[in-house]
């Protein structure tokens, strides 16, 4: 069953002139209504939206840095008023919990207007290994813009679908692995997963502590950064953000078209090899580097990355288990799911609408973990941590003189598949920093049939000013972006459909 939540609130009245937050906010949700039915991005439009953009406008002294700008939120990031924040699952249908996320209050204090909630794979793509990105029970199947039966990846599918389809300029998403950076890519806008602790997690819907930030999803660089600068601070409910606001700074500063130059950048070539077409688009965005000014180095090997997988996997369902017990205890009294064994028998008991395309054996192994003071869990931990950061990162940065790390993000979009889920053909080297807690900027590198992938650029922890200004000077330069074409499929496209034909004569 799908639920239909509010979606959409147009003012009868006059457009107001252009440069108002009213003019700018009603025209978004004119897009919205124009084109999410196509692409299933936006969940829901705030009814205040129209309110706060005249609020806005009635701010003659202090505008902020944001003025106007329409943001949407994934939906698993809270946001005062009537809209549920429901992580796509129906089990938090009356999660409306009146209050803002600090991530939510610092856009609002910059000027934005919270135009909405943006679709999710479920519980930010944790319940099953074999779930279709982009799906949940509230808000079905999410679709790419540039070929509508193709996957937008997840778990952030709506933030980069309403982004790369025009609806708006700028999303929030959340990542663990890989939940910014793979839609972004896939989608062919801009994503940045932040290190870890420059942005409050608080009161957004948990997997990892270790693990989860809240970050822009943009159409270029220069958004990004105007968005990063708004959020990244210190956040007292947050310990892991205690040294934010000690590494925060102006991140539009940092852009520099010439910020190549003369920069050494290692180049992840045990990252690359899965798609000969994304090599060759790889291969072209390493010129431009070059072409710019930065002296590259290829990296062949890190040793002991294959076993940073069942660690993570550690981290994760032990702290999925702990993290989400200790956030829906904070949810308001008609939230009837108080435990992930709570959420568990809700699904069970609601099999038809929520585990009829996959099931949820990832939340059973979480349910199973034995908590946070438990050895093997703090081993995994200490041993994934060394393995993606102080082994890993730091070490091929140290090692090679390098300032950066560059590598493609993700393959192209994969095709919806309600049968076998999820059919991904290689990534690049995005784990590495989720695992670290380091900083992750993807950027646009061009299309494989008109599939959008990106350029990764990897840095140590709070190197987001650098990553930003390294990403701007490659996307000045290179201009690789392509507008959505709503095409129902690659296999349609001119240059496609006439190979797919049957042969005419069979001997």
């Amino acid at each position: 069953m799908r639920v239909l939540l509010p979606l959409i609130l147009l003012s009868t009245t006059a457009p107001a002139p252009a440069q108002t937050a009213t003019a700018t906010t009603q025209a978004a949700l004119a897009r919205i209504a124009r084109l999410n039915p196509r692409v299933g991005a936006v969940l829901a439009v705030d009814p205040t939206a129209l309110a706060q953009a005249r609020a806005l406008d009635r701010q003659r002294r202090t505008r902020g840095p944001l003025f106007g700008m329409p943001i949407l939120l994934k939906d698993n990031i809270e946001a005062k008023g009537p809209l549920p924040t429901t992580a796509g699952s129906l089990a938090l249908i009356d999660n409306v919990t009146g209050r803002d996320a600090p991530v939510t209050a610092s856009l609002r204090a910059a000027g934005a207007v919270i135009l909405g909630k943006t679709n999710l794979s479920e519980w930010a793509n944790i319940r099953s290994g074999h779930s279709i990105s982009g799906w949940s029970a509230v808000g079905g199947q999410t679709r790419n813009p540039h070929a509508l039966d193709r996957n937008p990846c997840g778990s952030s599918s709506g933030s980069a679908a309403a982004v790369a389809a025009g609806m708006v300029d700028a999303a929030i998403g959340t990542e663990t692995d890989g939940s910014i950076t793979c839609p972004a890519a896939l989608n062919g806008i801009v994503g940045l997963k932040p290190t870890v602790g420059l942005v409050s997690r608080t009161h957004i819907v948990p997997i990892s502590h270790s693990q989860d930030t809240a970050g822009p999803m943009t159409k270029d660089v220069r958004t990004a950064a105007r968005i990063l600068t708004a959020i990244a601070g210190s956040d007292p409910a947050d310990p892991a953000t205690a040294a934010a606001d000690a590494h925060r700074t102006d991140y539009l500063a940092a852009l520099d078209p010439a910020a190549l130059k003369g920069v050494r950048i290692g180049v992840l070539r045990f990252a690359t090899g899965w798609s000969a077409p994304v090599d060759a688009l790889f291969d072209q965005a390493l010129a431009v580097l070059m072409a710019q000014g930065a002296t590259l180095v290829d990296i062949r090997d890190l040793k002991g990355r294959d076993a940073i997988g069942p660690a993570e996997n550690t981290v994760l369902m032990t702290e999925l288990k702990a993290d989400l017990d200790a956030y829906l205890a904070t949810t308001p009294a008609a939230v009837r799911t108080r435990t992930l064994a709570d959420v568990i028998a809700f699904n069970t008991a609601h099999a038809a609408q929520e585990l009829a395309l996959f099931g949820q054996e990832t939340f059973l192994e979480a349910q199973q973990t034995r908590g946070l003071t438990d050895p093997a869990y703090i081993a995994a931990r200490a041993l994934s941590v060394r393995l993606a950061g102080r082994d890993g990162i730091d070490a091929l940065l140290a090692a090679n003189r390098v300032s950066a790390l560059v590598a493609p993000t993700m393959p192209p979009a994969w095709m919806i598949d309600s049968v076998n889920g999820d059919q991904i053909s290689g990534g690049g080297a995005g784990g590495l920093a989720a695992v670290a807690g380091y900083p992750h900027l993807t950027v646009p590198m061009g299309a494989v049939r008109g599939l959008p992938v990106g350029l990764s650029f990897i840095g140590p922890a709070w190197s987001e000013a650098r990553l930003l200004g390294l990403g701007f000077a490659y996307e000045q330069a290179s201009h690789r972006a392509i507008p959505p074409s709503f095409r129902p499929s690659v296999e349609t496209s001119p240059g496609v459909a006439p190979l797919l034909l049957p042969a005419k004569d069979v001997h």
